[in-house]
């Protein structure tokens, strides 16, 4: 793993240390057969239900947590604003499908991280764990366009939506290709890939793109992309 961010950079050796939450119990089998395949990953705990994933997350502390949107008992959604509230915090991923938008929205609102469609490969799966650990949002590209636009649509006011007075004028041209890439649901390794440039560079790019548009979340500033035009 690369030095993507200060906490990562500062753990780099270390293995990742990730929560499965899903009732169902194959899929949950599933995932930890892929995970198992990353040297750098270690599933520490399963919860068929939101409530047990939130004592089973203060109780092992993991790094990410993988939940599930539909459970028993206490679920995904409800789920989020208990875990990110623990010290120290996990990254938050949704486990979602193609017809869970609106409650995509409210779980980043909450303060995931991002959300992975479940029959995403095993590769994507195992870099969705790395790029949240390493401060990335995790925005599954499958998904990504559509929930945008439901943003843009206003069918959940308020939900990520662009800071007021945002704009892409300020941008330079390689900041402009770095939000292009935000708003297609890349993490930074995959942008500095794609532009050949180092991560550490992507990171100021970003850090400027936000800073510079008013947004305070990589999603906000994925709105900003297709708000602007930017998005084919």
């Amino acid at each position: 793993m690369t030095d993507q961010s200060n906490s990562a950079g500062s753990r780099a050796d270390a293995v990742i240390r990730v929560l499965l939450a899903d009732d169902e119990e194959m899929i949950r089998h599933s995932v930890r057969v892929i995970l198992k395949h990353a040297d750098d990953i270690e599933v520490v705990g399963e919860a068929a239900n939101g409530a047990e994933a939130v004592r089973l997350a203060a109780e092992h502390g993991p790094d990410v947590v993988l939940l599930d949107v539909c459970m028993p008992v206490l679920d995904g959604l409800a789920a989020v604003e208990p875990l990110v509230a623990l010290d120290p915090a996990p990254q938050v991923v949704m486990l979602t499908t193609f017809d869970d938008e609106e409650n995509v929205l409210w779980a980043l609102r909450a303060g995931a991280t991002g959300f992975l469609l479940k029959d995403e490969g095993p590769q994507e799966l195992i870099r969705a764990v790395r790029a949240a650990v390493a401060g990335d949002a995790v925005l599954s590209p499958g998904v990504t366009g559509s929930v945008i636009r439901r943003m843009l649509g206003g069918g959940s006011a308020g939900v990520g939506a662009a800071a007021p007075g945002s704009s892409v004028a300020g941008l330079t041209d390689r900041e402009r290709d770095v939000l292009v890439m935000l708003g297609a649901g890349l993490s930074n390794l995959e942008i500095g890939t794609r532009l050949g440039i180092g991560v550490g560079t992507v990171k100021t790019h970003v850090g400027s793109i936000l800073g510079k548009t008013g947004c305070e979340s990589r999603v906000q500033a994925a709105l900003v992309a297709y708000q602007a035009g930017l998005m084919s």
